[in-house]
């Protein structure tokens, strides 16, 4: 069975031939820094790169930082590119696979009907640093309206398992508790995204702690990784 069968779909992105999805515990670890034998784990990464393959011919991943810089893809090139330090991506034509890797961080889809897409990964930092609105700002700067734009929110830490310090919380917030609070990402970034003109917003209803026996959690110890998967097919 392919990776995307145990997998959690994008909604509402299969009539734009856009294709998106979380991955599961089903499809094993996608993370590098862990002691699983290397060769398994870049064994199914081959594996998605070879069912992606019919989708487009690129596949964009980069050396995430938990910050909020946004790597633009164009079509010059083909194969598996690793990009430099950055936690979203964007490609305005299609036949870019976007990847992100995550375990409690939020994986955001940004989809246009035209095929335009962008993929992030949002944890507290991306957040408070509102990577979502730099993506909006980038996809408006090429033409795509704020108001055309679908965002999606996957399988995260929800708000009632993500405990951060007061410093933090205020950092997302502008208002300091004094005491550690949880608090709900992607709520934030919902918000975030709904201030900059977006109107079709929808949240998986997976958080990664609470259904910790189908998607990893660093929270919950895992040192294991699921992957954000978004391409626009060729055609």
């Amino acid at each position: 069975m392919s990776i995307a069968a145990h997998s959690e779909a994008v909604p509402d992105v299969d009539a734009f031939g856009v294709h998106a999805f979380t991955t599961t515990r089903a499809s094993g670890s996608f993370g590098v820094l862990t002691n699983e034998p290397v060769r398994e784990v870049l064994g199914r990464w081959d594996r998605l790169r070879t069912e992606l393959r019919a989708r487009g011919p690129r596949f964009a991943t980069a050396t995430q930082v938990h910050g909020a810089e946004i790597l633009v893809h164009h079509p010059v090139w083909e194969g598996w590119l690793r990009g430099t330090e950055a936690d979203g991506h964007l490609a305005v034509e299609r036949g870019t696979a976007l990847v992100v890797t995550v375990a409690d961080c939020v994986p955001v889809f940004l989809t246009h009907p035209s095929g335009a897409i962008a993929l992030l990964h949002s944890g507290w930092r991306g957040t408070a640093g509102r990577i979502v609105e730099r993506a909006i700002a980038a996809m408006m700067h090429r033409g795509f309206p704020a108001a055309e734009l679908r965002v999606h929110t996957g399988p995260a830490i929800c708000g009632k398992c993500y405990e951060v310090s007061g410093d933090v919380y205020a950092k997302l917030t502008g208002q300091d508790p004094g005491r550690p609070t949880t608090i709900d990402l992607r709520g934030l970034i919902a918000d975030q995204a709904r201030a900059a003109g977006v109107r079709h917003i929808t949240t998986s209803p997976s958080c990664t702690r609470c259904d910790n026996d189908r998607y990893f959690s660093h929270r919950a110890g895992d040192a294991g990784r699921q992957l954000g998967v978004s391409v626009a097919d060729l055609g």
